[in-house]
């Protein structure tokens, strides 16, 4: 019987990464499944009722949708992100969670500059802003966004710093950036910081009022990772204190307590981050190659679970 494999996506893929799917699934002799524009719980758990793959953008794989597929094997998640995957479950099935690391990195990168060159010149509004040339900018988690973040500003002439509990001074060094040793030297030192680290107990609202009040003069913090990594009433009194400072974030804060500092704060109306024709195909194509690659060759190298 022919492997079943399972695209939920309540938000589709693009049409031409749908088909590119398809013929990488097809290909193999696996049978393809689209869920699209699910509007319901429901309706997902009986997608995944009898398949043995499954390819997920922002969809949340719960537990109890875990539970109700019983011959899923393994399960991908199109992005570098995956805390919308319940790992505890895949684990206690003996089911493989895998993300497409990589694939999404240009495209976050990109954002950050489109907004952050939106806002120091006023939003287009005619009045006199400022540039980016000869300015500082330290990028907190050093991985795939991060480094596409630092090659695109070398290109505004910017000097770049980072900072990465999980990679070496050397590493950091052969990426392209000056490496720093402490997250506050870091902050400290920059007039832009760019955040890029996943939310982990560790990173759980770690970008705080005394990790950030100590950024320069006209502060810019820009976050394009996830909205729990923020101290929001932390950063909230930043703003108050320091008129000066900036915050722009692809993730709606779960305070409207922003809304107030108009001009010096900018939120997307919804996560925009991978949001391109280009991060969408390259992610479904790759989630589906990762589908092939564990079933064929039993590769698990994106494997995220224990």
């Amino acid at each position: 019987m022919a492997k079943k494999v399972l695209v939920a996506t309540e938000k589709p893929f693009a049409a031409v990464a749908v088909n590119g799917i398809r013929e990488i699934v097809e290909k193999q002799g696996y049978e393809l499944v689209l869920l699209e524009k699910y509007t319901s719980k429901e309706e997902l758990l009986a997608a995944v009722a009898d398949v043995d793959a499954m390819i997920i953008r922002s969809d949340k794989a719960t537990k109890e949708v875990i539970d109700a597929a019983k011959n899923l094997k393994i399960i991908v998640r199109a992005g570098a992100g995956y805390d919308n995957i319940d790992l505890e479950a895949c684990t206690a099935r003996g089911i493989v969670a895998m993300n497409t690391p990589g694939q999404n990195a240009n495209a976050v990168a990109e954002l950050v500059f489109g907004m952050l060159v939106y806002m120091i010149r006023n939003f287009y509004n005619g009045k006199a802003g400022h540039e980016l040339k000869g300015k500082k900018i330290g990028i907190h988690a050093y991985g795939n966004v991060g480094q596409n973040v630092g090659r695109i500003a070398h290109g505004f002439g910017m000097e770049v710093y980072a900072y990465d509990p999980f990679m070496t001074a050397d590493q950091i060094k052969a990426a392209g950036a000056i490496p720093v040793e402490k997250a506050e030297d870091m902050y400290a030192k920059c007039e832009f910081i760019s955040l890029h680290a996943p939310a982990t107990p560790a990173t759980i609202k770690s970008i705080n009022y005394d990790l950030v009040k100590n950024m320069p003069k006209n502060a810019y913090l820009i976050n394009t990772a996830r909205q729990e990594i923020i101290d929001e009433e932390g950063i909230a009194k930043i703003m108050e204190e320091r008129p000066d400072f900036h915050f722009i974030t692809d993730i709606a804060p779960a305070c409207d307590c922003f809304k107030k500092f108009e001009g010096r704060f900018f939120a997307t109306p919804k996560k925009m981050g991978a949001q391109t024709e280009e991060a969408n195909i390259n992610a479904g194509l790759a989630a589906a190659r990762q589908i092939v690659d564990f079933f064929e060759n039993g590769n698990e190298r994106f494997r995220v679970n224990k």
